[in-house]
């Protein structure tokens, strides 16, 4: 056998690779920060930035959290891993279906800075799942 043969894929490199790098630690760290917020802190609280929290019942709002706090994960330990990094852009196809739903939302509600909110978090999610999935997937360990 040839070395081309026995040899797995390469870790991808270059430009495009870092931007989906900084891309998955920002949306890991937005998501994350906002799942853990969602999760944890009273409606009470949480409705001071958020009103729309009021409107929807708890649990809810809690399992966004805990969605959202799981998507930030699913951005950066899988390919920081090597372990099933494919769930990096299922994590991010995930995120941007949660962003155009809370987009809906907001729009039903006349929120329309949210909105702009939820589309460039929809858009830098797509960006990684793209990204992710055609252009420089990571390999697996």
């Amino acid at each position: 056998m040839d070395s081309a043969s026995t040899a797995t894929q390469a870790a991808p490199k270059g430009s495009l690779h870092t931007a989906l790098w900084v891309a998955q630690f920002l949306l890991a760290c937005a998501f994350g920060t906002a799942g853990v917020g969602k999760s944890t802190a009273p409606i009470a609280e949480l409705a001071v930035d958020m009103p729309w929290v009021t409107d929807l019942p708890a649990l809810l709002v809690r399992f966004i959290g805990v969605a959202e706090f799981a998507g930030g994960l699913g951005m950066v330990l899988p390919s920081v891993t090597g372990i099933r990094p494919v769930l990096t852009p299922l994590a991010a196809i995930g995120l941007a279906l949660v962003m155009a739903l809370a987009a809906v939302f907001h729009l039903t509600r006349g929120e329309v800075p949210a909105i702009f909110i939820n589309a460039a978090l929809g858009a830098l999610a797509l960006f990684v799942a793209w990204g992710r999935f055609v252009k420089a997937p990571i390999p697996p360990r």
